[in-house]
């Protein structure tokens, strides 16, 4: 059983201790949408169409998708463009995960991006040309900035020490809104895709951006760094952790636990 499973078997395991049903619906704080699509209202036969789909047809590939992550993604071109981002995960194997991405967590999300998620034995595999797509993932879990939200912390710490040490191929198709940018979001998507990385050094998110999905989410990303702090004994060098380095005009530091193959994370 891998850890992952293990995580999702301690959120049943601890919602018998607290008593009551099982329930997929869990409540959790919403996150609306950061933009509206351009586009006129739907009409009364559009609506119709869709009760007589959701009525008549099933939906089969999307039932899988189940496992809620929330965390953040700079561009790796421009880095300075960032942007929260909801996962919505289907862990198809133990070494493979795919995840559909969105700007917020209710029913009018924008569906902005997608990310696969491999283990470091899938990424070894990995052509040298290829590995140059695929973002780290360490820092995001070690800094607390990773969280799934409205589960119990032992599950939750499960799910992430099962991704330790595990890579993501991210790409976001469309600029929902860049958090701090001045001309705020796309209409649609526009333009090509664009490769996402993670963060692997403090400093390296804007001021703001994570503060603000903690507050708005209920979250306390500090504590969870320290309540992960055992979690560092499983982290290994990884390829990727300084693509970023110098790339921001503010100071960086190393995120404790978090080293990159090539080099040692020391301070700029």
């Amino acid at each position: 059983m891998s850890e992952w499973t293990k995580g999702f078997s301690a959120i049943f395991y601890a919602v018998a201790l607290i008593g009551g049903p099982v329930s997929p619906v869990i409540a959790q704080e919403s996150v609306p949408p950061v933009a509206a699509p351009a586009g006129e209202a739907k009409t009364p036969k559009t609506k119709i169409l869709e009760a007589g789909a959701k009525l008549l047809q099933g939906t089969p590939p999307l039932k899988p998708f189940d496992i809620y992550l929330v965390g953040f993604h700079p561009m790796k071109d421009h880095p300075e463009n960032q942007m929260e981002a909801h996962h919505y995960c289907h862990q198809v194997n133990e070494d493979f995960a795919q995840c559909v991405l969105f700007d917020g967590n209710t029913k009018d999300a924008n569906l902005n991006g997608i990310e696969y998620i491999i283990s470091e034995k899938l990424f070894a595999k990995l052509p040298e040309e290829e590995k140059k797509y695929w973002h780290p993932h360490n820092g995001e879990i070690l800094s607390g900035q990773l969280v799934a939200p409205d589960i119990p912390d032992i599950a939750e710490e499960a799910l992430m020490k099962g991704k330790m040490n595990s890579y993501g191929k991210t790409w976001h198709v469309w600029n929902t809104g860049f958090y701090g940018g001045t001309a705020g979001g796309d209409l649609l998507p526009l333009g090509e895709p664009m490769l996402a990385w993670s963060f692997n050094r403090d400093g390296e998110p804007k001021a703001g951006l994570v503060e603000k999905r903690d507050r708005e989410m209920k979250i306390d990303s500090t504590q969870k760094r320290k309540e992960r702090a055992d979690l560092r004994q499983f982290a290994r060098p990884q390829s990727g952790v300084d693509d970023l380095k110098g790339k921001f005009a503010r100071p960086t530091q190393p995120i404790p636990g978090v080293t990159d193959q090539k080099g040692t994370g020391k301070a700029e």
